[in-house]
């Protein structure tokens, strides 16, 4: 079984990128769509990886469940700045910074990109946007780019990811939220 979780696993972690690729080109930021989560190959989250693939959810929420943390998210989330916790210093006071637009763009399309890869036939943009309700109580996010990322998952929802995400759109909403 660890064996099998290798190539699945793998394969799991190279379709999400590839996923995460296509819509960062969308939005006018195909380099941030090719290194996007390159630490995932490190052996600190790839082998936690490994050891929690289900191909139904993020390893990391399984580690969390089994030892109440993850090794490979810490790793994860100091190496990445298209999340939210990258940005947060627990020993300084707030505010917590706007999260600058192209990593903020890199966030939505990792969002969007896990949905597809987890869900597969079964994602739509409405499971995405009712995902961020949700999460966005539960982490630290400067209010401005939540509001900018709600307000491209409810325009997802409504107009289409081919509608919504192109760099003219994706920039006019950065500016009128996170201005």
């Amino acid at each position: 079984m660890y064996f099998k979780n290798i190539f699945l696993h793998f394969k799991l972690i190279t379709h999400h990128r590839w996923l995460v690729f296509k819509l960062c080109c969308k939005v006018g930021e195909p380099w941030r769509g090719f290194v996007h989560d390159l630490s995932k190959y490190s052996p600190t989250e790839f082998f936690e990886g490994v050891k929690y693939y289900t191909g139904t959810c993020s390893p990391i929420t399984e580690a969390k469940k089994d030892k109440g943390y993850s090794r490979a998210w810490l790793h994860h989330k100091g190496r990445n700045k298209h999340h939210a916790e990258y940005w947060i210093d627990d020993t300084a006071p707030d505010p917590v910074p706007v999260i600058p637009y192209k990593y903020a763009v890199e966030m939505i399309c990792d969002k969007l990109a896990a949905g597809m890869a987890y869900k597969g036939e079964e994602f739509t943009p409405q499971y995405e946007l009712d995902y961020w309700n949700v999460e966005r109580t539960k982490i630290r996010v400067n209010p401005k780019t939540q509001d900018f990322v709600t307000e491209v998952l409810t325009q997802i929802t409504k107009k289409g990811i081919n509608k919504t995400l192109n760099k003219h759109n994706m920039v006019v909403l950065y500016k009128k939220y996170c201005g």
